[in-house]
């Protein structure tokens, strides 16, 4: 199958609309799980040559692995990265159907890969990865500390 993105997305949008399918099949979701299926959403895009599919989001290398700043502030207040995600963590007026059918397939192709993962595998795969032992070098394993954005290049 070939995915044309013809549009480049929010990532709230991508966000919700993978809060509500995920919830809609019944998968577990949590706040940390969200993250990672976020990246390897652009991760994806980036390495089938479509350039980022969140161009005004980055990621950045967290302790915990790939996190969007801009989907930690939406949950900051309210969420703790274990915290389960449901469909009352949806924004009011999400229409899934608003995403095209283009990006909505893509979405689900890595969904059908990574999903089924927990949270913590997820991160435990991002943490083999090139983009975060890069982005993390010279900074302890444990250490909270923010780290600068994943270079596009080194995710695709």
């Amino acid at each position: 199958m070939v995915f044309v993105i013809e549009a480049k997305m929010n990532i709230q949008d991508a966000c919700d609309y993978i809060i509500v399918r995920l919830t809609e099949d019944g998968g577990f979701l949590n706040v940390l799980k969200l993250h990672k299926l976020l990246y390897y959403c652009q991760a994806w895009s980036l390495a089938f040559g479509r350039g980022p599919l969140f161009p005004q989001n980055s990621f950045q290398a967290w302790v915990h692995g790939p996190l969007s700043r801009a989907v930690y502030d939406r949950f900051v207040q309210t969420k703790a990265m274990y915290s389960s995600v449901g469909l009352p963590d949806v924004r009011q007026g999400f229409d899934p159907m608003g995403l095209t059918e283009a990006d909505r397939a893509f979405i689900n192709s890595v969904l059908e890969v990574y999903a089924p993962l927990s949270g913590d595998q997820l991160e435990e795969m991002t943490h083999r990865e090139e983009p975060w032992i890069e982005a993390r070098a010279g900074v302890s394993a444990s250490s909270a500390t923010w780290v600068s954005s994943l270079k596009q290049r080194s995710i695709a």
